[in-house]
């Protein structure tokens, strides 16, 4: 290929040839990679698993995870679970788009607040900015939840 390059005849365009020659004498950065033994199964089974600590506590539950979790308390199917779930999911959204608020027993508040216009500043360049007015959708946590996940109206307002 290099040959019929040298040769005047050019098969490609300037920055493809560019690029070409640039990938064919770069030299490798990397270090060689080393020889390692075969992993044992026992290490295997050590790796967290993708999921690790989502039933724990700690983590975000998905949706899919969400609705498995319903299949189960309900004793419904999968396929009738997600059902359920994006039927409620679009009736919330649907009542917060329309202006009202919406109560979750034992949970909380969902609701829509204006929010006032401000002078805001950039923060790449400290230029001061005017920030319009506009909606914001606000949570109130229930005060049975509160108490029981042991948070003070103190902890709760910073």
């Amino acid at each position: 290929m290099l040959e019929g390059l040298r040769a005047g005849q050019t098969p490609f365009t300037g920055a493809q040839t560019y690029v070409m020659l640039l990938t064919m004498t770069k030299k490798s950065t990397k270090a060689p990679a080393k020889k390692t033994a075969a992993k044992a199964p026992a290490q295997e089974e050590a790796k967290p698993s993708r999921n690790a600590g989502k039933e724990g506590g700690s983590g975000k539950v998905a949706k899919t995870q969400l609705v498995e979790m319903v299949a189960d308390k309900a004793n419904l199917t999968k396929k009738q679970s997600e059902e359920a779930v994006s039927a409620m999911l679009g009736v919330i959204v649907d009542a917060i788009k329309g202006g009202q608020s919406v109560g979750l027993p034992g949970l909380g508040t969902l609701s829509v607040k204006q929010t006032a216009a401000r002078t805001g500043v950039r923060p790449g360049t400290s230029e001061r900015i005017q920030i319009p007015a506009g909606k914001k959708v606000a949570f109130k946590v229930a005060s049975t939840l509160k108490s029981s996940l042991g948070v003070t109206d103190d902890a709760a307002a910073e």
